[in-house]
C-alpha cells in the first residue's frame, strides 16, 4: 500500500489443557504453551508494531502465591522484548530447582495454563505502555479478576460510560477499553454476588463458597448483560482469574477469529494462518467464532460456543482480505489474485488494448499478489487474440508468422524497490520530502518513452505517498504515461471499527469531491450536507441515515478517479497519470465472505457508524479534528 495505514489489533490465547509435567514429558518443557504463545504473537507481527503485552493464569494455585502474570512494551520490536525479558527472568532462577514442575509454576510468573497475547497498533490512543493490551481489573476474589484484550473499537463508549455513572461506577476515563473492562466487569461482580447468595442460603462457609464459584460461574448471562448495548466491531479475549476464559465476537463478524482445538490445547487467534504454523495445521482444521457468539472454555478445560447476541447479516471486514491479514492464508492469496484479475478488462480498456507498449509492475511489497492476479488476467486476453490472429492466417499459414504472433508477452518488470527507511533529521520541510520519496529506487533502462507503467496499489487512501514520491520516482524512467490500478475500491468515507481512517479531510476522494465541486461552483452544496448531517445527529442512533453520501451522489465514479489523478499528479512530472480503481461489486466477487464495505459504499453494518460519519462531516465543516466516536 503506498499510503501506510494502521488498524488494531492482533490476539492470541492458549489454553494448556492438561497438567503442566504432560507437556514437560512430551514436549521437554513445561513451557510449551509460552513458546507456542511467541510464536503465535511473532507470525501476527503485522497487526499491531506499536506495542506488545501478555498475560498468565496459573490453575489451583497455593494461597498466597502469584497466580496472574502480565507483561507489557512499547516499540516496534515489542514482541522481542517481552520474550526477551521473560527468558532473562527464567534463567535467573534457580538451575536445578526448574526442573521440578511444581517449584517451577509457584516461582516462574508465566509458567500458567491460560496464556493470552496481544499487538497493538496505536489509532487514536498515546502509544504509552498505559495503552497497551491487556488491561487488568483486580480483586481478592479470584473469580472477580478480569484480564481483557482485543481488536476492537467501540462507536457508542459515550453511552456506555454514561450507563456505568447510573450503575453507581465512576471509570477513570472514557475510552473504549476501560469502559469494555468496566462493564464486563461489572456484571461478573453481580453473577459472583448471585452465587454467593446462592450458596450461602445452602448454609456453605464462604472458603467453600469461593471454591464452588470458580466451577459454576454463568459466563453466558456476564457476556449477555455486558455486550446487549455494544456498538462496533470487535474479537475480544477475557480471562477470569479462576481459570475460565471467553472469546467474544460482534454479531456482524466485522473483525477476524479462528480457533482450534484438541486434547492438549485450545488455541485462538486474529490470523488463520498464524495458527496453521504454529501448530502445522490445514485450513479445514479451523473454525471460526460464529459472529454474536463466545467461545467460552471453562476452567476444567472444556469448551463451547454460545449464541450472546443474534447474528445479523455477516459483513465481515472487506479490508483484512485486501492487505491487513497475513497472504499467507491460502484463501486469502486466491482473493487477492481474484481482485488483480477483476482489473484486467479496465487496465485494456484504458491502454486501448496496446499491450506491447507497456510494462506492468506494482507497489512494494502487499500489492504483489493481486499484481499477479492482474498479469493472470492480461495472459487471459493475450492467449485470446493469439489464437484468433493465428486462425485469421488460415491453413497456408507460415511458421514465421506464427512465431511472430506467439512471441508476443506481457511486459513484467521489478520497477520499485524499497530501500531501508531515510532518516530525515537536520532536513528542514522542504528537503524532508526530497528524502523520503527516496526511499524507493527504480529498475533503470527498462522503460521506453513510448511505454506506459501500469503499476498496481493494494489501495489509495490519502494519496500522499504517490504525489511525494512514486509518481516522481516512477517519471524518471520516462515513460509516457503512468497508470495506477488500485485493488481496493475508492475510499470515500470513515472507518469506526478498528482502522485508522476516520477523518474525511484525510481521504483523497474526499478532496476530489470537495474540488469537482468548486470547478462547477457549487460549493455552497457542502454546506446543504451539513445542515443534513445536523439533523441526522439530533436523531436515536438507531434512526440515523449515512447523509455524507449526498456528497458522492454528484458525481461518477469515473469523475472523482479523473479529479483523484489531477490532485495527485505532481507538477514537475513529464508523463501523463490516470488512477483506477476497484468496483464494489468486483470486490464482492473476488471475497464473497468478506462483503464488509461501508468505507467504500457508506452502508455501514451498525448503527453507530451511520453517526460516526455524519459525526466526522460536521468535525470537518467545524474545523475540528475530534475523534468522531
Amino acid at each position: 500500500m503506498s499510503d501506510p495505514i494502521k488498524h488494531e489489533c492482533g490476539v492470541a490465547l492458549i489454553r494448556l489443557r492438561k497438567p503442566l509435567e504432560f507437556y514437560r514429558d512430551k514436549y521437554g518443557t513445561e513451557l510449551y504453551g509460552l513458546k507456542k504463545l511467541q510464536m503465535l504473537m511473532s507470525k501476527q507481527l503485522n497487526r499491531g508494531q506499536d506495542g506488545a503485552g501478555l498475560a498468565a493464569i496459573k490453575l489451583n494455585p497455593e494461597y498466597g502465591s502469584r497466580y496472574i502474570a502480565r507483561e507489557r512494551a512499547i516499540g516496534s520490536g515489542a514482541v522481542s522484548t517481552l520474550f526477551d525479558r521473560l527468558n532473562k527472568r527464567y534463567h535467573s532462577l534457580n538451575p536445578e530447582k526448574v526442573t521440578n514442575t511444581s517449584w517451577l509454576k509457584k516461582n516462574y510468573p508465566y509458567a500458567g495454563e491460560l496464556l493470552l497475547g496481544h499487538l497493538r497498533y496505536a489509532t487514536h490512543g498515546k502509544n504509552s505502555i498505559e495503552n497497551v493490551h491487556p488491561f487488568l481489573r483486580q480483586n481478592n476474589w479470584m473469580s472477580r479478576n478480569l484480564v481483557l484484550a482485543g481488536n476492537y473499537n467501540m462507536t457508542n463508549v459515550q453511552a456506555m460510560y454514561r450507563q456505568l455513572i447510573d450503575l453507581g461506577q465512576h471509570p477513570k476515563e472514557i475510552s473504549d477499553n476501560v469502559t469494555m473492562l468496566e462493564k464486563i466487569g461489572h456484571f461478573l461482580d453481580e453473577e459472583n454476588a448471585r452465587l454467593y447468595h446462592d450458596f450461602k442460603k445452602d448454609g456453605m462457609d464462604s472458603l467453600a463458597i469461593a471454591d464452588k464459584i470458580k466451577n459454576n460461574l454463568d459466563l453466558e448471562y456476564v457476556l449477555k448483560n455486558a455486550f446487549k448495548n455494544v456498538d462496533g466491531g470487535y474479537n475480544m479475549v477475557g480471562l477470569i482469574g479462576d481459570g475460565n476464559a471467553f472469546v467474544m465476537r460482534d454479531p456482524n463478524g466485522i473483525r477476524p477469529n479462528y480457533y482450534w482445538a484438541n486434547d492438549e490445547v485450545v488455541v485462538v487467534a486474529s490470523e488463520r494462518s498464524a495458527i496453521q504454523t504454529a501448530f502445522d495445521l490445514q485450513q479445514e482444521d479451523l473454525k471460526e467464532v460464529t459472529p454474536g457468539s463466545a467461545l467460552i472454555i471453562a476452567r476444567d478445560g472444556s469448551f463451547e460456543e454460545k449464541q450472546i447476541l443474534a447474528p445479523l447479516e455477516r459483513l465481515s471486514c472487506s479490508f483484512e482480505r485486501i492487505y491487513f491479514s497475513r497472504g499467507s492464508d491460502g484463501k486469502i492469496h486466491e482473493e487477492r489474485k481474484r481482485l488483480g484479475r477483476k482489473l484486467a478488462r479496465k487496465i485494456l480498456k484504458r491502454l486501448d488494448y496496446d499491450i506491447r507498449s507497456t510494462v506492468f509492475s506494482y507497489i512494494p511489497n502487499t500489492a504483489a499478489t493481486s499484481y499477479y492476479g492482474l498479469v493472470d488476467g492480461i495472459y487471459k486476453y493475450l492467449d485470446k487474440w493469439k489464437r484468433e490472429a493465428i486462425l485469421k492466417l488460415g491453413s497456408n499459414a507460415q511458421p514465421e508468422e506464427i512465431d511472430k504472433l506467439l512471441s508476443v508477452k506481457i511486459r513484467r518488470e521489478k520497477l520499485l524497490v524499497k530501500d531501508a527507511k531515510i532518516r530525515t533529521f537536520i532536513a528542514q520541510d522542504e528537503g524532508r520530502d526530497d528524502l523520503v520519496g527516496n526511499g524507493y529506487d527504480v529498475t533503470y533502462g527498462l522503460v521506453k518513452s513510448t511505454d506506459t507503467l501500469v503499476v498496481v496499489d493494494d489501495s489509495i487512501v490519502r494519496g500522499t505517498t504517490l504525489k511525494k514520491s512514486i509518481l516522481r520516482i516512477l517519471d524518471r524512467l520516462g515513460p509516457k504515461k503512468i497508470i495506477v490500478a488500485s485493488s481496493a475500491p475508492i475510499i470515500k468515507y470513515p472507518d469506526c471499527y478498528g482502522i485508522d481512517m476516520s477523518r474525511m479531510n484525510e481521504f483523497i476522494a474526499f478532496k476530489a469531491v470537495k474540488s469537482l465541486l468548486e470547478k462547477n461552483n457549487n460549493l455552497a452544496y457542502m454546506d446543504k450536507v451539513l445542515d443534513a448531517c445536523q439533523e441526522e445527529l439530533k436523531k436515536p442512533m438507531e434512526q440515523m441515515e449515512n447523509k455524507v453520501k449526498m456528497l458522492y451522489d454528484q458525481f461518477t465514479d469515473e469523475e472523482i478517479e479523473n479529479e483523484i489523478a489531477l490532485l495527485v499528479t505532481p507538477d514537475d512530472i513529464q508523463a501523463d497519470v490516470e488512477i483506477v480503481y476497484q468496483s464494489i461489486d468486483n470486490l464482492h466477487a473476488s471475497c464473497p465472505n468478506h462483503l464488509g464495505d461501508w468505507y467504500f459504499s457508506g452502508n455501514y453494518p451498525t448503527p453507530g457508524g451511520n453517526q460516526v460519519v455524519n459525526r466526522s462531516f460536521v468535525y470537518y465543516m467545524q474545523g475540528s479534528s475530534n475523534r468522531a466516536y
